[in-house]
């Protein structure tokens, strides 16, 4: 039992990682479909997928098309119970929901103003206000996690779950703009970056080269921190 994913050019469509991530961290078996995103043909390319409009898509054994990351999240977690997408502790659970919906809904301004790249560290960006305010709910959110429910490892609740998935391209927001975060969300970070997992997307993304670059702010740059 295979399904499709149709997913955005990886070093920049954060919610394809999400959809990524629920597969392939969660061992469901999938075949991943890149659509053309940035190349201007993800209408056309997706056609055949209506009413979905966005990346990712997934289309299940039976043809069934669902849309929205936090609905693909609930089918795969209903369809696959012993996988561990969601906590297994009732209180846990309930608590990493609130988290993925936190951040489906939530958060503009760091989505906006810090859009997901996954090519080097830009040095010298100054975050607004607002998205200082957004990164400061993460850190409060996400510390409550770590504190009540992840003490047995590095995840927000010890195993990875899908909160940790919808969170991953805030990781990636935290390093490629070197924001201003406390310690313990850098480690946390820092955890997704050397994930086995999503390095494996990283490195798939860096096969494709964009001119312009997205995202590109003309300001200095590093490389990324952990390498390919």
């Amino acid at each position: 039992m295979s399904y499709d994913l149709f997913i955005g050019d990886k070093s920049f469509s954060s919610w394809s990682l999400r959809g990524w991530l629920l597969l392939e961290k969660f061992d469901i078996p999938y075949t991943e479909h890149m659509l053309g995103l940035y190349s201007g043909t993800m209408a056309k390319d997706m056609a055949s997928l209506a009413p979905a409009r966005l990346v990712p898509t997934l289309r299940t054994p039976e043809g069934w098309v669902v849309g929205e990351t936090s609905a693909i999240a609930e089918t795969l977690a209903e369809r696959h119970p012993d996988a561990g997408i969601w906590p297994k502790d009732d209180e846990a659970r309930s608590y990493a929901r609130w988290l993925v919906g936190e951040m489906h809904a939530g958060f503009s301004a760091l989505r906006t103003d810090c859009g997901m790249q996954l090519i080097y560290v830009m040095k010298g960006f100054s975050p607004s206000d607002a998205v200082k305010a957004d990164i400061a709910r993460i850190d409060d959110l996400l510390g409550r996690a770590m504190d009540r429910f992840g003490a047995d490892g590095p995840w927000l609740f010890g195993d990875y779950t899908a909160a940790d998935a919808f969170y991953a391209p805030v990781a990636a927001r935290i390093v490629g703009y070197d924001l201003p975060v406390s310690d313990r969300l850098r480690a946390y970070a820092m955890t997704h970056l050397n994930d086995t997992a999503f390095r494996k997307w990283r490195r798939e993304g860096l096969k494709t080269t964009y001119t312009p670059m997205p995202y590109d702010l003309g300001l200095p740059t590093q490389p990324w921190p952990v390498a390919d």
